[in-house]
Protein backbone atom coordinates (compact mmCIF):
# COMPACT_ATOMS: atom_id res chain seq x y z
CA UNK A 1 0.00 0.00 0.00
CA UNK A 2 0.97 3.86 -0.93
CA UNK A 3 1.53 5.20 2.60
CA UNK A 4 1.33 8.16 1.89
CA UNK A 5 -1.98 7.60 -0.64
CA UNK A 6 -4.42 10.84 -0.51
CA UNK A 7 -7.59 10.46 -2.72
CA UNK A 8 -8.44 14.16 -3.28
CA UNK A 9 -4.73 13.89 -5.32
CA UNK A 10 -5.00 12.38 -9.06
CA UNK A 11 -1.48 11.25 -9.32
CA UNK A 12 -1.92 8.98 -6.19
CA UNK A 13 -3.18 5.44 -6.21
CA UNK A 14 -3.69 3.14 -3.41
CA UNK A 15 -0.71 1.16 -4.28
CA UNK A 16 1.82 4.38 -5.50
CA UNK A 17 1.78 7.09 -8.38
CA UNK A 18 0.59 7.76 -11.68
CA UNK A 19 1.15 10.75 -14.45
CA UNK A 20 -1.12 13.39 -14.47
CA UNK A 21 -2.28 13.87 -18.31
CA UNK A 22 -0.90 10.92 -19.64
CA UNK A 23 -1.00 7.65 -17.14
CA UNK A 24 1.99 5.33 -17.71
CA UNK A 25 1.81 1.91 -18.73
CA UNK A 26 4.53 -0.10 -18.52
CA UNK A 27 5.78 -1.46 -21.30
CA UNK A 28 5.72 -5.69 -21.75
CA UNK A 29 8.36 -7.86 -21.69
CA UNK A 30 7.63 -8.64 -25.43
CA UNK A 31 8.20 -4.76 -25.95
CA UNK A 32 11.49 -5.32 -24.22
CA UNK A 33 12.51 -8.29 -26.47
CA UNK A 34 11.56 -6.98 -29.32
CA UNK A 35 13.55 -3.72 -28.86
CA UNK A 36 16.70 -5.51 -28.01
CA UNK A 37 16.62 -7.41 -30.48
CA UNK A 38 15.97 -5.24 -33.29
CA UNK A 39 19.18 -2.65 -31.69
CA UNK A 40 21.19 -5.75 -31.81
CA UNK A 41 20.10 -6.72 -35.54
CA UNK A 42 20.93 -3.42 -36.39
CA UNK A 43 24.03 -2.89 -34.49
CA UNK A 44 22.57 0.01 -32.69
CA UNK A 45 23.77 2.14 -31.02
CA UNK A 46 26.15 3.10 -33.27
CA UNK A 47 29.40 4.76 -31.67
CA UNK A 48 29.77 8.65 -31.53
CA UNK A 49 31.41 10.32 -34.78
CA UNK A 50 33.10 12.37 -32.33
CA UNK A 51 34.28 12.40 -29.41
CA UNK A 52 32.00 14.07 -26.08
CA UNK A 53 33.34 17.43 -25.25
CA UNK A 54 35.40 17.43 -22.22
CA UNK A 55 37.25 20.64 -20.43
CA UNK A 56 39.02 20.42 -17.29
CA UNK A 57 36.91 21.76 -14.42
CA UNK A 58 38.28 25.20 -12.67
CA UNK A 59 38.29 23.68 -9.30
CA UNK A 60 39.94 26.89 -7.81
CA UNK A 61 36.98 29.05 -8.59
CA UNK A 62 34.50 26.81 -8.25
CA UNK A 63 35.81 26.46 -4.46
CA UNK A 64 36.12 29.97 -4.43
CA UNK A 65 32.41 30.30 -5.56
CA UNK A 66 31.65 28.32 -2.85
CA UNK A 67 32.99 29.85 -0.42
CA UNK A 68 32.19 32.86 -0.83
CA UNK A 69 28.58 32.71 0.47
CA UNK A 70 26.39 35.14 0.11
CA UNK A 71 28.85 36.85 -2.88
CA UNK A 72 28.31 33.74 -4.78
CA UNK A 73 27.97 34.32 -8.78
CA UNK A 74 25.48 31.69 -10.15
CA UNK A 75 26.57 29.51 -12.04
CA UNK A 76 25.91 25.93 -13.62
CA UNK A 77 28.98 22.44 -14.36
CA UNK A 78 27.94 19.74 -15.87
CA UNK A 79 29.39 16.95 -14.46
CA UNK A 80 27.72 14.06 -16.68
CA UNK A 81 24.61 12.60 -17.54
CA UNK A 82 22.12 14.50 -15.29
CA UNK A 83 24.28 15.56 -12.73
CA UNK A 84 24.93 19.11 -12.69
CA UNK A 85 26.88 21.42 -9.68
CA UNK A 86 24.63 24.72 -9.64
CA UNK A 87 25.68 27.12 -7.41
CA UNK A 88 23.12 30.06 -5.96
CA UNK A 89 21.70 31.82 -3.56
CA UNK A 90 24.94 30.81 -1.42
CA UNK A 91 23.96 27.00 -1.96
CA UNK A 92 26.29 24.48 -3.80
CA UNK A 93 23.70 22.08 -5.34
CA UNK A 94 24.00 18.61 -7.32
CA UNK A 95 20.89 17.06 -9.01
CA UNK A 96 20.90 13.28 -9.66
CA UNK A 97 24.57 12.57 -8.75
CA UNK A 98 26.00 9.35 -10.33
CA UNK A 99 29.94 9.05 -9.84
CA UNK A 100 30.04 5.17 -10.20
CA UNK A 101 31.83 3.00 -13.39
CA UNK A 102 28.00 1.49 -14.10
CA UNK A 103 24.31 2.48 -13.68
CA UNK A 104 23.22 -0.56 -12.59
CA UNK A 105 22.32 -2.57 -9.11
CA UNK A 106 25.63 -4.60 -9.48
CA UNK A 107 29.26 -3.51 -10.23
CA UNK A 108 29.82 -6.15 -13.28
CA UNK A 109 26.42 -5.48 -15.52
CA UNK A 110 24.38 -2.77 -16.94
CA UNK A 111 25.16 0.51 -18.59
CA UNK A 112 28.35 1.50 -18.07
CA UNK A 113 30.00 4.86 -18.01
CA UNK A 114 31.60 6.14 -20.98
CA UNK A 115 32.91 9.35 -20.11
CA UNK A 116 34.67 9.71 -16.40
CA UNK A 117 32.75 12.45 -14.54
CA UNK A 118 33.57 16.58 -15.12
CA UNK A 119 34.60 16.45 -11.75
CA UNK A 120 35.08 13.74 -9.21
CA UNK A 121 33.20 13.34 -6.20
CA UNK A 122 36.06 13.75 -3.90
CA UNK A 123 37.37 17.37 -5.53
CA UNK A 124 33.61 18.97 -5.31
CA UNK A 125 33.28 21.95 -3.03
CA UNK A 126 31.23 21.43 0.33
CA UNK A 127 27.76 20.07 -1.42
CA UNK A 128 24.61 21.99 0.67
CA UNK A 129 21.54 20.16 -1.29
CA UNK A 130 21.04 16.95 -3.74
CA UNK A 131 18.40 17.02 -5.70
CA UNK A 132 17.81 13.17 -6.53
CA UNK A 133 14.53 13.08 -9.01
CA UNK A 134 13.58 9.58 -9.08
CA UNK A 135 15.20 6.35 -8.10
CA UNK A 136 16.22 4.76 -11.46
CA UNK A 137 19.63 3.90 -11.41
CA UNK A 138 21.47 6.50 -13.03
CA UNK A 139 19.69 9.01 -10.96
CA UNK A 140 19.88 7.46 -7.87
CA UNK A 141 23.08 5.79 -7.71
CA UNK A 142 23.96 4.42 -4.11
CA UNK A 143 27.79 4.75 -3.53
CA UNK A 144 27.49 8.19 -4.91
CA UNK A 145 24.87 9.11 -1.95
CA UNK A 146 26.67 7.35 0.39
CA UNK A 147 29.82 9.57 -0.72
CA UNK A 148 27.90 12.63 -0.05
CA UNK A 149 26.23 11.74 3.32
CA UNK A 150 29.90 11.17 4.22
CA UNK A 151 31.84 14.59 2.30
CA UNK A 152 33.60 16.37 5.06
CA UNK A 153 31.96 19.01 6.93
CA UNK A 154 28.59 17.24 7.36
CA UNK A 155 26.01 15.84 5.09
CA UNK A 156 24.09 17.83 2.62
CA UNK A 157 20.19 17.91 2.53
CA UNK A 158 18.52 15.20 0.52
CA UNK A 159 15.10 16.24 -0.98
CA UNK A 160 13.37 13.77 -2.99
CA UNK A 161 9.73 12.86 -4.22
CA UNK A 162 7.57 11.04 -2.10
CA UNK A 163 8.61 7.75 -0.45
CA UNK A 164 12.49 7.48 -1.19
CA UNK A 165 13.28 8.92 2.45
CA UNK A 166 13.22 5.44 3.67
CA UNK A 167 15.54 4.04 1.10
CA UNK A 168 18.02 7.21 2.70
CA UNK A 169 17.46 5.96 5.83
CA UNK A 170 18.31 2.43 4.92
CA UNK A 171 21.82 3.68 3.88
CA UNK A 172 22.51 6.06 6.76
CA UNK A 173 20.87 9.02 5.60
CA UNK A 174 19.51 11.33 7.98
CA UNK A 175 19.55 14.85 6.80
CA UNK A 176 16.54 13.95 3.70
CA UNK A 177 13.18 15.67 3.19
CA UNK A 178 10.50 13.90 0.80
CA UNK A 179 8.26 15.97 -1.55
CA UNK A 180 5.01 15.50 -2.83
CA UNK A 181 3.89 17.54 -6.37
CA UNK A 182 4.20 21.16 -5.80
CA UNK A 183 5.07 20.67 -1.90
CA UNK A 184 8.31 23.23 -1.29
CA UNK A 185 10.79 22.91 1.46
CA UNK A 186 12.27 26.12 2.20
CA UNK A 187 16.27 26.57 3.40
CA UNK A 188 18.29 29.58 4.95
CA UNK A 189 20.88 30.50 2.95
CA UNK A 190 23.85 33.18 3.26
CA UNK A 191 22.11 34.85 0.33
CA UNK A 192 18.40 34.82 1.60
CA UNK A 193 16.17 31.94 1.51
CA UNK A 194 15.94 29.37 -1.06
CA UNK A 195 12.89 27.53 -2.11
CA UNK A 196 12.73 23.95 -3.56
CA UNK A 197 9.63 22.14 -4.85
CA UNK A 198 9.25 19.18 -6.45
CA UNK A 199 7.06 19.21 -9.60
CA UNK A 200 5.73 16.59 -11.90
CA UNK A 201 7.53 14.80 -14.92
CA UNK A 202 5.94 12.49 -17.37
CA UNK A 203 7.92 9.53 -15.94
CA UNK A 204 8.10 6.47 -13.73
CA UNK A 205 10.04 4.57 -11.11
CA UNK A 206 11.53 1.63 -10.11
CA UNK A 207 14.62 -0.13 -9.06
CA UNK A 208 13.49 -3.55 -9.46
CA UNK A 209 10.72 -6.02 -10.43
CA UNK A 210 8.12 -5.49 -8.03
CA UNK A 211 8.44 -1.84 -7.43
CA UNK A 212 7.20 -0.27 -10.43
CA UNK A 213 5.33 3.50 -9.62
CA UNK A 214 5.60 2.48 -5.74
CA UNK A 215 7.82 5.62 -5.05
CA UNK A 216 7.03 9.30 -6.96
CA UNK A 217 9.28 10.68 -9.47
CA UNK A 218 9.50 14.60 -10.50
CA UNK A 219 11.69 17.41 -11.21
CA UNK A 220 12.37 20.40 -8.91
CA UNK A 221 11.83 24.37 -8.82
CA UNK A 222 14.80 26.03 -7.05
CA UNK A 223 13.78 29.56 -6.41
CA UNK A 224 16.81 31.84 -4.88
CA UNK A 225 17.02 35.39 -4.63
CA UNK A 226 20.15 35.33 -7.76
CA UNK A 227 18.57 32.35 -9.52
CA UNK A 228 15.91 30.49 -11.07
CA UNK A 229 16.77 26.99 -11.78
CA UNK A 230 14.68 24.78 -13.35
CA UNK A 231 15.58 20.75 -13.42
CA UNK A 232 13.17 18.77 -15.17
CA UNK A 233 14.38 15.45 -14.21
CA UNK A 234 13.80 12.06 -16.30
CA UNK A 235 10.27 13.07 -18.81
CA UNK A 236 8.26 12.79 -21.71
CA UNK A 237 6.37 15.73 -23.05
CA UNK A 238 3.03 16.67 -21.20
CA UNK A 239 1.03 19.73 -20.70
CA UNK A 240 3.11 19.56 -17.18
CA UNK A 241 5.00 22.25 -18.45
CA UNK A 242 2.47 24.94 -19.12
CA UNK A 243 0.84 24.37 -15.96
CA UNK A 244 4.27 25.13 -14.15
CA UNK A 245 4.36 28.22 -16.17
CA UNK A 246 1.18 29.64 -15.14
CA UNK A 247 1.51 28.64 -11.78
CA UNK A 248 4.85 30.22 -11.37
CA UNK A 249 4.13 33.26 -13.20
CA UNK A 250 3.27 35.49 -10.09
CA UNK A 251 6.71 35.09 -8.69
CA UNK A 252 8.14 35.47 -12.22
CA UNK A 253 6.73 38.79 -13.78
CA UNK A 254 9.01 40.69 -15.91
CA UNK A 255 9.85 43.19 -12.92
CA UNK A 256 10.18 40.41 -10.83
CA UNK A 257 13.07 39.20 -13.33
CA UNK A 258 11.23 37.27 -15.46
CA UNK A 259 11.34 33.38 -15.86
CA UNK A 260 13.43 30.70 -15.15
CA UNK A 261 17.34 31.91 -15.47
CA UNK A 262 18.40 28.23 -16.20
CA UNK A 263 16.76 24.80 -17.47
CA UNK A 264 18.20 22.07 -16.91
CA UNK A 265 16.55 19.67 -20.06
CA UNK A 266 16.90 16.55 -20.72
CA UNK A 267 18.33 15.60 -24.48
CA UNK A 268 19.09 12.50 -24.76
CA UNK A 269 17.96 8.24 -24.52
CA UNK A 270 15.11 8.98 -26.78
CA UNK A 271 15.21 5.89 -29.54
CA UNK A 272 13.35 3.85 -30.41
CA UNK A 273 10.49 6.43 -30.32
CA UNK A 274 7.60 3.94 -30.12
CA UNK A 275 9.45 2.67 -26.42
CA UNK A 276 10.83 5.57 -25.35
CA UNK A 277 7.91 8.69 -26.12
CA UNK A 278 5.98 9.09 -23.02
CA UNK A 279 9.07 8.74 -20.96
CA UNK A 280 11.96 10.51 -22.43
CA UNK A 281 11.88 14.15 -25.01
CA UNK A 282 13.59 14.06 -27.49
CA UNK A 283 15.22 17.51 -28.98
CA UNK A 284 12.39 18.56 -30.58
CA UNK A 285 10.21 18.08 -27.58
CA UNK A 286 12.70 19.37 -25.22
CA UNK A 287 12.57 22.69 -27.39
CA UNK A 288 8.83 22.75 -26.61
CA UNK A 289 9.70 22.15 -22.28
CA UNK A 290 11.99 25.48 -23.12
CA UNK A 291 8.80 27.17 -24.28
CA UNK A 292 6.69 26.26 -22.23
CA UNK A 293 8.19 27.19 -19.36
CA UNK A 294 9.59 30.61 -20.64
CA UNK A 295 13.30 29.90 -19.77
CA UNK A 296 15.65 32.57 -20.24
CA UNK A 297 18.37 29.72 -20.96
CA UNK A 298 18.14 26.19 -21.22
CA UNK A 299 21.38 23.57 -21.03
CA UNK A 300 20.99 20.40 -22.39
CA UNK A 301 21.33 17.54 -19.71
CA UNK A 302 21.04 13.15 -19.96
CA UNK A 303 23.32 12.26 -23.07
CA UNK A 304 26.79 11.61 -23.53
CA UNK A 305 27.66 9.36 -20.91
CA UNK A 306 25.51 5.99 -20.71
CA UNK A 307 24.34 4.38 -23.92
CA UNK A 308 21.14 3.73 -22.54
CA UNK A 309 19.08 3.32 -25.67
CA UNK A 310 19.47 2.94 -29.52
CA UNK A 311 20.71 6.86 -30.70
CA UNK A 312 24.36 7.33 -30.71
CA UNK A 313 25.92 9.19 -27.89
CA UNK A 314 26.76 12.15 -30.10
CA UNK A 315 23.10 12.44 -31.86
CA UNK A 316 21.62 14.72 -28.94
CA UNK A 317 23.13 17.65 -29.44
CA UNK A 318 23.15 17.28 -32.99
CA UNK A 319 19.25 17.41 -33.16
CA UNK A 320 19.16 20.11 -30.92
CA UNK A 321 21.36 22.45 -33.04
CA UNK A 322 18.69 21.22 -35.92
CA UNK A 323 15.68 22.19 -33.81
CA UNK A 324 17.04 25.59 -32.69
CA UNK A 325 17.47 26.61 -36.24
CA UNK A 326 13.48 24.84 -37.29
CA UNK A 327 12.25 26.75 -34.40
CA UNK A 328 14.18 30.05 -34.21
CA UNK A 329 16.31 29.63 -30.73
CA UNK A 330 19.88 30.93 -30.92
CA UNK A 331 23.04 28.93 -29.23
CA UNK A 332 22.60 30.95 -26.36
CA UNK A 333 19.23 30.71 -25.52
CA UNK A 334 19.33 26.18 -25.56
CA UNK A 335 23.17 25.38 -25.21
CA UNK A 336 25.10 22.10 -24.52
CA UNK A 337 28.11 22.13 -22.51
CA UNK A 338 31.15 19.86 -22.29
CA UNK A 339 31.83 17.51 -19.43
CA UNK A 340 33.52 19.68 -16.72
CA UNK A 341 32.46 22.56 -17.66
CA UNK A 342 31.24 26.19 -15.77
CA UNK A 343 28.60 28.78 -17.17
CA UNK A 344 28.34 31.51 -14.80
CA UNK A 345 25.12 32.45 -15.02
CA UNK A 346 23.91 36.47 -15.30
CA UNK A 347 21.94 37.22 -11.88
CA UNK A 348 18.64 37.91 -11.19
Amino acid sequence: MNPSYDPAKPHHRPQGFQNVHTEFTPKSLADVLRWRWDASRRGLPPPPQAPIPRLAPDLDFLHRNARAAARMQPTVTWVGHATVMAQLGGLTLLTDPIFSERASPVSFLGPKRQQPPGILARDLPHVDLVLASHNHYDHLDEASVDALNRQSGGPPLFVVPLGLKSWLAGRGVRHAVELDWWQSHLLQAPAGDVEVMLVPAQHWSARGLTDRMTTLWGGFAVFAPDCHLFYAGDTGYSRDFTDMRARFAPRQRPEQGGGFDIALLPIGAYEPRWFMATQHVNAQEAVKIHRDLGAKQSLGVHWGTFELTDEPLDEPPKALAAQRRAQGLSEDEFFVMAIGETRVLRPR
